[in-house]
This record gives structure tokens, sequence and C-alpha cells, in this order.
């Protein structure tokens, strides 16, 4: 009912075309644990790849609006900068580390690559 945005259709894609896999564990329990969150439902993190002491996540905005998203992560990040789709650095794309995380701000349908250099 409603809006595709507010009937979650990009969600139930994503759970259909890409479904959770349970694969059996130890009997020992593990505290649950998410490397990234976005605060925007109409944000939508695409991917996450792995880079020597790096990580470049890429997002989009997917309900053709104008909206300020925070990335969250757990990861122990050094630096972040906005980075084109071949991953290199963006001119003047350092992106302030703050608490909420990092502050994007998307244009319908536009995609962020941002570059997460890690500590060691």
């Amino acid at each position: 009912a409603g809006s595709f945005q507010d009937a979650g259709v990009i969600q139930c894609a994503y759970n259909l075309n890409f479904p959770l896999h349970a694969l059996p564990a130890s009997s020992a329990q593990c505290p649950a644990w998410s490397a990234f969150s976005v605060s925007s439902p109409a944000v939508v993190l695409e991917t996450a790849e792995d880079r020597p002491e790096a990580v470049v996540v890429r997002l989009y905005e997917a309900h053709g609006s104008t909206v300020v998203a925070w990335l969250q992560t757990s990861l122990p990040i050094k630096e972040a900068m906005l980075c084109d789709l071949l991953e290199q650095p963006a001119a003047r794309g350092c992106l302030p580390l703050e608490q909420r995380g990092l502050r994007l701000s998307f244009t319908p349908f536009r995609v962020l690559s941002v570059l997460l250099v890690l500590r060691q």
C-alpha cells in the first residue's frame, strides 16, 4: 500500500534477490554485530570492498529525493574521503569523522563512493 518508498519495495527486492543464508555454528554465543548502518531508508549501501588498509563503500539514493544520511561503522577509521567510481580520491573529498559517523549528502539517485582508511 502507498508509494514504493512506503511499501519498502527496495528492501523486499534485496531480500528476494540476496537472501540471508544461515550456516551452522558452534554453540558459543556470538554478540550481534554489524559493520555499517545508514540513517536514512532512502540510502542503500550497495557494496563494501576490501582494499589493503582500507574499505571502499558505495551507496546510492534510491527514492528520488534529496537527503542527508549518516553512515556509521564499527570499523576503526583513521580517515574518510569521497572517491570516484574508479576509487581514486576526489579533490577536496575529505570527510570529517563526527560522533554520529560520516555525514553524506545525496541528490536524487546520486551514487557516492567513500574510501575509509583503517587504523592499523
